[in-house]
């Protein structure tokens, strides 16, 4: 497709035709202003824009919608989220993975408060200096929330342009070229809305199965279907295959029903979540995985295994239960009431092992219901 950089108002261009499609079509999601709304001179708020962009990094619209609504409703701005406590706001994350976005999320927070009075910078150099922020989405802030021409890339725009182009280098090795073909048509108006309507056409008509072709508006542009082969489009390398770790995860139930848990060390993975008491696993290396790993002598039964996929590796827990009286947490330890667990920072593959040990623990029971 031949670059071009114009007006989304310049009729017969690809961007004019995408932009049409936007307006009549969009999503209407919780972050987002609609372009009815932009044309009345409202303007994005560019916490709501970086917060969803955060949350949606590696993760679906549908799994955040629910979290954004809760945060925004609980820190409303940037200024709340920087004065709230960082243990709130791992618990308030909890369940929403890759937590090393939530630790920079507070710190980006505690940034922009402190540093810039609460005014996010309006360009990517700007905004790349924060902590979290990477190119992706600093080109998505500047473009969305300040109308930059900002190259916007993520999965769905690669799907989109890989097709357009009919792309013969595989992913990863085919991110330069179509950041380079997006930037080619970004158009000079309207940046944001660009940014979006290509999110939006690759989520819901330029899909990775069966996609609509015929509903896309930019179907005479498209070079791989015209070939008749769109659903070869985004090639891709072979992937390596991950390693297995192994573990052992314990789950001591207090008689009134409380569950013993523990903060994971700050840095490295789940880095500040909470957990039941396990062997020492990592990505690199396998933990025990018997009851003889058990953080205290006790009559541990066999809960079976669990098992979770982490970026790199997968992880198979061995989950063992016990009951005891009255005890007394160990040092760095605490027990968690029955109504409160749900509210605890768990990832998930914590939740995966309290609820193999109890069904129906970790379900939420107030506060975030529904999540």
């Amino acid at each position: 497709m031949t670059a071009e950089r114009t007006s989304a108002s310049a009729g017969g261009t690809p961007a004019a035709r995408l932009i049409t499609w936007y307006d009549r079509h969009h999503r209407r999601l919780p972050w987002r202003l609609a372009p009815e709304a932009i044309r009345q001179g409202q303007r994005p708020d560019p916490y709501a824009v970086w917060l969803s962009e955060i949350m949606l990094q590696q993760t679906t619209v549908g799994a955040v919608k629910p979290y954004f609504d809760a945060f925004m409703a609980r820190w409303p701005t940037v200024e709340a989220l920087a004065a709230a406590e960082t243990e709130d706001v791992m618990k308030a994350w909890a369940g929403l993975g890759y937590y090393s976005r939530a630790r920079n999320l507070k710190k980006c927070a505690d940034e922009v408060a402190a540093r810039y009075g609460g005014v996010f910078p309006d360009t990517e150099a700007g905004l790349k200096a924060l902590p979290g922020i990477g190119d992706y989405t600093a080109a998505a802030i500047a473009a969305i929330a300040f109308g930059r021409p900002a190259a916007v890339v993520d999965g769905n725009v690669e799907r989109v342009v890989s097709r357009l182009d009919a792309i013969e280098t595989p992913l990863p090795a085919a991110k330069p070229e179509i950041r380079k073909a997006v930037a080619a048509m970004v158009p000079t108006d309207r940046p944001g809305d660009f940014a979006q309507a290509m999110m939006d056409l690759g989520a819901t008509i330029c899909t990775p199965r069966r996609p609509s072709c015929i509903l896309c508006p930019l179907i005479e542009d498209c070079t791989a279907q015209r070939l008749g082969a769109p659903e070869r489009f985004p090639l891709k390398a072979p992937k390596a295959e991950k390693p297995v770790r192994k573990g052992a995860a314990f789950v001591a139930i207090r008689e009134d029903g409380a569950v013993l848990l523990r903060r994971r060390p700050e840095k490295g993975l789940l880095g500040g979540m909470s957990e039941v008491p396990t062997s020492h696993w990592t990505a690199r290396l396998d933990g025990a995985n018997e009851a003889t790993a058990a953080p205290f002598p006790a009559h541990w039964s066999d809960s079976g295994v669990v098992t979770h996929v982490f970026t790199h590796f997968k992880l198979r827990l061995s989950v063992f239960r016990t009951t005891v009286a009255d005890m007394a947490a160990p040092s760095g330890h605490w027990w968690s009431a029955p109504t409160a667990l749900d509210g605890e920072a768990l990832p998930t593959v914590m939740k995966k092992a309290i609820e193999a040990a109890i069904p129906g623990a970790t379900k939420a029971k107030r506060g975030m219901a529904g999540k």
